[in-house]
């Protein structure tokens, strides 16, 4: 009997899948508004109704995070995005200026690979399937291998939603044996219009360098400044929110917290009274040592644990009911650890003098995460106005980074995929919306006469090219307005060899007369 190699397999395995994928691309764009949204709606109620069970699964499978806090992420992925996206115009004309006689219309952009991460596999999945979707594109999604059968489950309950409501099948597509070699695969897919990468940055930088249209997401490295206006038990409050939920595996999580002196004592107090344990500087080099390898790359093992399965490990003792281990960094960079990304339960601590300090320090951190996230909790909207100018595409503001970031308890487009801009060396830095998954087409009526276009512009105003144009030939004008034979004439009376004729030249006499004027101007 032939067997198989697990790599052969799965590359099979994606051109079948990519292949499949764009004939539905092209049913698909077909569709009305009315069916993509019975379609997306037929989904969202897929995923609502499966969110407990998968994120359990998603927990069991990968060891990262909290069901509870899962099952939420996909509520927030299926449900609050249909919520938010609904009533967008994807098909179509979507906009129209009658006083600049324009309108957009909007055409799908294909077959999407969706590249799925460990840390949020199920919600990702759910997010990229509904945009995709409401978009008219097809999808197909390359599993991270360890999550790779929660990621299937996922994709396969949408795509069973998605056909009942009437959409092409294979319009969603997984990889059941994600390698390497498959993700390789479908990322120089000919069938594959467009990559939206969410994952390490090795796997960012390969989907930027695989020739097609992408849209990737880099490392966050957001933190969180409590200026000294501002109400630190709120702000530790939201703080711990949203680094203990799902145990800090979203990119947008707080990954240091800055305070000033004036307000260090209080933030320290109100920390601990919530749950917060400051570690030893000796306490801090053994997490350390325990959460990373190979400089400042993560621990896979230590990723989204709570705090007592990190402290147990790394041989300390802490407080019953703490959340959150923190550790003070006295510089960023090489030798300080916690100033690099950690999606796990553990903070770097720093304290500034005032508003500046904290802003020079804040850029220093983002250089590790840059054009991702920052937090700033605060009164004063000066100070807010002072770090929006920071090299991050969220600047968010007394609220919690991971539901911040998100959208979820900000305005911002509720995503799971969060664009880092140039900073960041991706194409995007807004939160990934539909928007981002079609071409626009413009459609433009003239709004000016073209045959009079310069004459009727008052604002181009050259006396000294009225009626003439200058030329190489002694500097003498030439009329606009002459006829072959003129202009002819008008070479040959400064003394350069022409056809001398009265009568209307030939095509080959015009032809080296031309040759001739250029060869003269390029002099």
């Amino acid at each position: 009997m032939t067997t198989f190699d697990k790599d052969l397999c799965s590359i099979q395995e994606a051109r079948d899948l990519a292949r499949a994928g764009y004939e539905a691309s092209r049913e698909i764009a077909t569709f009305t508004q009315e069916q993509i949204d019975r379609i997306l709606e037929s989904m969202k109620q897929a995923a609502e109704k499966h969110s407990v069970c998968l994120a359990e699964m998603a927990v069991a499978e990968t060891g990262f995070g909290k069901a509870f806090d899962k099952a939420y992420k996909n509520h927030a992925a299926s449900t609050l995005l249909f919520e938010e996206i609904k009533n967008q115009k994807t098909v179509g004309i979507i906009n129209e200026d009658q006083a600049m006689g324009t309108f957009d219309v909007a055409e799908p952009v294909g077959l999407v690979l969706g590249i799925i991460p460990s840390t949020n596999p199920t919600s990702t999945v759910m997010f990229k399937a509904m945009v995709a979707l409401k978009s008219r594109n097809s999808i197909v999604f390359a599993a991270h291998p360890a999550a790779k059968e929660c990621t299937k489950k996922a994709a396969d309950i949408l795509l069973e939603a998605a056909i009942a409501a009437g959409a092409p099948k294979n319009i969603i597509g997984c990889v059941s044996t994600p390698t390497m070699a498959s993700t390789n695969e479908l990322m120089h897919s000919p069938e594959v219009a467009l990559i939206i990468a969410t994952g390490g940055p090795g796997m960012v930088k390969a989907a930027y360098s695989s020739g097609k249209p992408a849209i990737g997401v880099g490392a966050g490295n957001s933190p969180a400044y409590i200026e000294r206006t501002a109400n630190v038990h709120d702000a530790v409050a939201r703080i711990m929110a949203s680094k203990t939920f799902d145990n800090g595996t979203i990119c947008a999580s707080e990954q240091s917290i800055i305070c000033e002196s004036i307000n260090k004592e209080e933030v320290i107090r109100e920390f601990t009274n919530q749950g917060g344990y400051f570690m030893t500087a000796d306490e801090t080099a053994k997490v350390c040592q325990l959460l990373f390898k190979n400089g400042h790359a993560m621990n896979a093992k230590f990723v989204g644990r709570s705090a007592d399965v990190i402290a147990e490990a790394a041989g300390i003792n802490i407080p019953a009911g703490t959340r959150v281990l923190i550790g003070e960094q006295g510089g960023v960079g090489a030798g300080y650890p916690l100033s690099f990304e950690k999606l796990t339960t553990v903070l770097g601590f720093y304290v500034v003098n005032n508003w500046e300090e904290a802003c020079h320090l804040s850029i220093d951190l983002l250089q590790n995460g840059i054009g991702h996230t920052m937090s700033i909790h605060t009164n004063d909207r000066d100070i807010v106005l002072k770090f929006a100018a920071k090299p991050a595409s969220r600047i968010l503001v007394n609220t919690g980074g991971s539901q911040g970031g998100t959208g979820i308890s900000t305005g911002l487009p509720i995503s799971f995929t969060l664009g880092c801009g140039t900073f960041g060396g991706s194409s995007v830095s807004e939160n990934v919306s539909p928007k981002h998954l079609l071409n626009i087409k413009k459609v433009a009526y003239g709004l000016k006469d073209v045959t009079t276009l310069v004459a009727d512009d008052a604002s181009f105003n050259h006396p000294e090219l009225k009626g003439t144009i200058s030329t190489p030939v002694q500097g003498t004008p030439c009329s606009l307005n002459m006829s072959p034979s003129e202009l002819q004439k008008s070479f040959e009376a400064h003394g350069n060899p022409a056809v001398v004729t009265n009568e209307t030249p030939s095509s080959d006499d015009l032809t080296d007369m031309v040759r001739q004027i250029i060869l003269e101007m390029n002099k």
